[in-house]
């Protein structure tokens, strides 16, 4: 069934903090909670190699109140900015990356940590913002993540 035919509209998406990976689920920290979540089939596995405790999930809700993971953002550490507004950072699973500032990246100081993503268009790594503090909910780029699914027909195979 094509996308623009799910019942409803576009699956709620949230985001949580990865506190514990397992190869069809984790345990996100989301609202005041933990959940565990299983990842969307189309995930890249294994997942316990690409998935790390401190990483910012994007977690799709179907009509049927499940979730399942659709997007992670890299815990990442910024090394500085280049002269074009791109950000240097250091990741421990890819190294040394440039990545393109979203819209609501504020600069960071070197040694700061912010998350990073890759697969959106327009770049090929992003920083979303800047690793939130205990207590604030993160904001993260979801609705690229929403629009990315929306437009390549994703949704119906993520949530099953």
């Amino acid at each position: 069934m094509p996308d623009d035919e799910l019942p409803g509209a576009t699956p709620h998406l949230h985001l949580g903090r990865v506190l514990r990976v397992r190869e069809t689920t984790c345990d996100v920290w989301h609202d005041g909670a933990v959940t565990s979540v299983a990842f969307a089939p189309m995930f890249p596995s294994p997942r316990t190699e690409r998935v790390s405790p401190g990483h910012l999930v994007a977690v799709a809700t179907g009509g049927d109140g499940r979730g399942v993971v659709v997007w992670r953002w890299y815990d990442a550490v910024v090394l500085g900015e280049e002269s074009d507004g791109s950000v240097h950072l250091w990741e421990p699973a890819h190294g040394e990356v440039v990545a393109a500032p979203r819209a609501g990246y504020r600069p960071q100081e070197p040694g700061a940590r912010a998350y990073a993503s890759a697969g959106l268009p327009g770049a090929d790594w992003w920083v979303a913002e800047a690793v939130s503090p205990s207590g604030s909910e993160p904001t993260a780029d979801v609705d690229e993540v929403e629009a990315f699914y929306t437009r390549h027909g994703l949704w119906s195979a993520a949530l099953g």
